[in-house]
């Protein structure tokens, strides 16, 4: 608890842990985003009682989220989701940012955060799951070392945490304040008929997708 980034991106905000007293901050954030962010963030049509009703469990299991805040509204958010009560070993997760700040490097920011928070929790593996046409996410996990597959119409990536991450990644995780020098970038990433395919090592979700809450 009690972790926070300043950073320098545009518009200057902060990245910190939220707490329960955040949650109404947190639903807000999540209800603002465009149908097609939501889409991109829950993998599906999900409605607002959904989101409320998700945006609260974040803060009653064994979770962790992160926020990008800009005076003192949360523009966008990281989750880390454990995959089993109690281990921390395997953890999934997630991240949503509000249309007026994609691209600028808040996700990278966020990714970075998370991966320092995930590596002092103890997590060694990292999963994350999108819909096959989120190519922003596609490409952010990309750059942080996923393993990418599919799964059905869904795409998998896999972060093994024992390993060295990319170069890019690294001055990321040491420095979230420079992630606007790597903003996202949709048109990075490609996929290859071979990698249309389930790879070895790709698993399933573990909580932080919409049908799973």
């Amino acid at each position: 608890m009690g972790y926070a980034q300043r950073t320098s991106l545009a518009p200057e905000g902060d990245i910190r842990e939220l707490t329960l007293a955040d949650l109404p901050l947190f639903q807000s954030h999540l209800l603002r985003l465009s149908p097609a962010s939501r889409r991109d963030r829950f993998n599906g049509f999900t409605d607002d009682v959904f989101v409320s009703a998700y945006a609260a469990r974040c803060f009653s299991s064994d979770a962790t989220v992160l926020a990008f805040v800009v005076d003192g509204t949360i523009r966008g958010a990281a989750e880390l989701h454990v995959c089993r009560p109690g281990n921390r070993d395997a953890a999934e997760i997630a991240f949503s940012v509000e249309d007026a700040l994609q691209h600028r490097g808040v996700g990278a920011a966020l990714f970075a955060s998370l991966v320092a928070r995930a590596r002092a929790m103890g997590c060694t593996t990292l999963h994350v799951t999108t819909h096959a046409q989120n190519g922003a996410m596609k490409a952010l996990a990309r750059k942080f070392g996923a393993s990418l597959c599919f799964q059905s119409v869904e795409a998998v990536g896999v972060i093994d945490l024992c390993k060295a991450l990319p170069p890019v990644a690294t001055v990321l995780v040491d420095d979230p304040a420079r992630a606007a020098a790597f903003p996202e970038n949709p048109g990075s990433l490609c996929f290859s008929d071979g990698e249309a395919t389930r790879q070895e090592g790709c698993e399933g979700r573990c909580g932080a997708s919409a049908k799973s809450g």
